[in-house]
């Protein structure tokens, strides 16, 4: 071989050997704002050693427990920073448009996640655990450094068990899962007129009586066809107590619905008194809206509202309480004398209008107990049903308390422009996106995954007044974990990348590529999900 071919090929080699290795590409849901990869790799043994001060103790265990529990690393935990493969950092320098906000830096020697807060160091905890790759003999994580920081302030999931009751082990999977894609409030369904799951206990019958009905309408709204099955369930207040403790280990906030004036039947069925007509019903069997409201007229059912919220106050620190509000029927107030009477004593000429006074009076309620109300967007008055007459909801004078957030489920987006100019807090839970229950025809993963909390067209000055976007598991046809599972993975995860990451980051094949990780997750899990479009 001649001397120039040799050292030509010797060149060539070289310069081969010496090219970097394109860096593995992260993937994480939600995606985070920020990524800068860095060449090579930092590998960790099986004993991984974290370091973290007192402060976050919580989140260091925590982190320990998931290494374990993910990939069967057994890590030692100390405060002494030196020579850890992971170190927690409670930073106040480390700034961000929102307190959850992190940074994430793969180094050669070590992992620091840092924050100004705990909960942004639990989030940067719930991205390392998406991005230490098992490896033969070890593990190995991409170096590079991740700035993020979510994009809203609410990002939430609700599970209605008013309509079949789920129970502990369920919510505790549910918030596991939530935690791990950065979603952090846990919104609480709790009363329905198909069944009561919370212990009150000045009224211990809206249990005994309320949590229990004989039979369950199956296959679709109006059916009229039914299991023959008794279900019941509720929670204690101890059962409550540990799921929020659970929760706040996780920087989850729960927030309870207790629903009225309607949604309000198994409460009535246990004390018929707190109803307009007085007469003793059943808990139904029966999905839909009842005809059964409680009479907001009475001062005894007034009173026994500040009794139960004094009650569920005392259980949930969350500083809001959602109150339902939505599809009323207007039929029995419109028939009752003491309502009539009522409404003209006070200048109400709607039953709409009647429903904002007493909405307010309940604001006014909560804020007397340092609480901040939540509603549907019926509780603003405007007309959303077709059951619902113009005469019941024409000219509502009456305003809504300021300072209410309001949940927008239905209606024309314009009305979210409306309710944003008078002053209010809006979370976006729009049905036609973000209805679980709805089947993957309606709205498949693709769809789910486009939804903008933000609606098209709201003026950049009015954009802050939208706190997020809420995704909702109502419950009438879900009577098993693994029928409720279907609908909620993997759209859960499309929600929460709609709540966290900016919408011009969002990318749905990038979002389907890191899809893989969370399906191989919930297989161990034994969580069934749905189609992957």
């Amino acid at each position: 071989m001649k001397l120039q071919s040799f050292l030509w090929i010797f060149l060539s080699t070289t310069l081969l050997s010496c090219k970097q290795t394109p860096p593995t590409e992260y993937q994480i849901i939600p995606e985070p704002q920020a990524i800068v990869y860095a060449s090579g790799s930092l590998n960790l043994s099986e004993s991984v050693k974290i370091a973290f001060p007192q402060e976050v103790v919580k989140e260091g265990e925590l982190l320990k427990e998931y290494l374990l529990a993910d990939l069967g690393m057994n890590a030692q935990t100390t405060e002494d920073g030196s020579g850890a493969d992971i170190t927690l950092q409670l930073n106040p320098e480390v700034k961000s448009a929102n307190s959850e906000g992190y940074n994430l830096e793969v180094s050669k020697k070590q992992v620091i996640i840092s924050s100004a807060s705990n909960a942004g160091i639990f989030n940067g905890i719930q991205t390392l655990r998406q991005i230490i790759q098992k490896k033969e003999g070890g593990f190995i994580v991409q170096r590079g450094t991740i700035t993020d920081a979510p994009a809203f302030s609410w990002r939430s999931f609700m599970l209605d068990e008013g309509r079949h009751f789920k129970g502990k082990q369920v919510v505790k999977q549910l918030l596991d899962e939530m935690a791990l894609l950065k979603m952090n409030v846990f919104q609480w369904h709790l009363t329905e007129d198909q069944g009561w799951r919370i212990e009150i206990k000045k009224y211990p019958k809206l249990t005994e009586v309320g949590s229990y009905r004989d039979s369950t309408e199956i296959n679709n709204f109006g059916s009229n066809l039914f299991d023959g099955k008794p279900h019941s369930g509720f929670y204690t207040q101890d059962d409550i107590r540990e799921l929020v403790a659970y929760a706040a280990d996780r920087h989850i906030l729960v927030v309870p619905e207790i629903e009225m004036p309607g949604h309000s039947s198994a409460a009535i069925a246990a004390y018929p008194w707190l109803g307009t007509t007085g007469k003793q019903i059943k808990v139904p069997c029966k999905f839909g809206v009842q005809y059964d409201i409680y009479n907001v007229t009475d001062p005894k059912v007034i009173a026994f509202f500040n009794d139960v919220i004094d009650e569920v106050i005392a259980l949930f620190p969350s500083q809001v309480i959602h109150i339902g509000g939505d599809e009323v029927r207007y039929d029995q107030w419109n028939a009752s004398a003491q309502v009539k009477s009522f409404m003209a004593k006070n200048g109400l000429k709607t039953p709409a209008e009647l429903q904002v006074f007493f909405t307010n009076d309940i604001s006014n309620m909560l804020r007397g107990k340092n609480k901040r109300m939540m509603g549907w967007n019926d509780i603003t008055g405007d007309k959303l049903h077709e059951y619902q007459s113009d005469a019941d909801t024409k000219e509502v004078s009456q305003k809504l308390a300021d300072g209410t957030i309001v949940q927008f489920w239905k209606g024309d987006s314009t009305l979210i422009l409306n309710t944003i100019q008078k002053g209010y807090d809006i979370v976006n839970s729009y049905h036609e996106y973000t209805y679980l229950d709805y089947s993957y025809k309606s709205i498949p993963l693709a769809k789910a995954y486009s939804f903008n909390p933000i609606p098209k067209g709201l003026p950049q000055e009015l954009q802050g007044k939208v706190l997020g976007l809420g995704c909702q598991m109502w419950g009438e046809f879900i009577p098993t974990v693994e029928s409720m599972n279907l609908k909620v993975y993997p759209r859960i995860a499309a929600y929460a990348e709609c709540g966290w990451t900016s919408p011009d980051k969002k990318n749905y094949e990038r979002f389907q590529k890191s899809l893989p990780y969370f399906l191989n997750r919930w297989k161990a899990e034994g969580i069934v999900y749905g189609p992957l479009d």
